[in-house]
């Protein structure tokens, strides 16, 4: 049977590694949900309450739901975007840990090449050229 080489092993590792923490992420957001589901059905039910009892008017519940689910939306948008740079910063500490080269890497790798590509045919037409 054929050994294992350095790639696969890291190919491997890189899959471990990613899956469980993806598998983690996603359990942390399916339970954001549930709560802010469950959130939103009380505050909905609290408003309606204020308003079947004549504490407020049904215009002022509808003004506070629509204030309280705009805050939300701007908080989950934050959250959002949070846990995105989170992801992004986790993920390249991790190809860094695997030495996997980022895109940033091969877009600098391939400026060098074209350069270098560029130079030598340079310098192939001056050696064709003083022949």
């Amino acid at each position: 049977m054929a050994e294992k080489t350095k790639i696969d092993v890291v190919e491997e590792e890189v899959a471990e590694e990613s899956n469980s923490f993806l598998s983690g992420v996603r359990r942390v957001l399916l339970a954001g949900v549930g709560a802010v589901a469950l959130a939103q059905e009380e505050i909905e039910d609290f408003v309606n309450k204020l308003v079947e009892r004549g504490e407020i008017a049904e215009k002022d519940g509808r003004k506070l739901l629509n204030d309280i689910m705009e805050k939300r939306r701007q908080k989950a948008e934050e959250s959002r975007q949070s846990v995105a740079e989170e992801l992004d910063r986790r993920l390249e500490s991790l190809l860094a840990r695997m030495n996997v080269p980022t895109r940033r890497d091969i877009e600098s790798l391939s400026e060098k090449i074209n350069e270098l590509s560029k130079k030598v045919d340079e310098l192939k037409k001056k050696k064709a050229a003083s022949k």
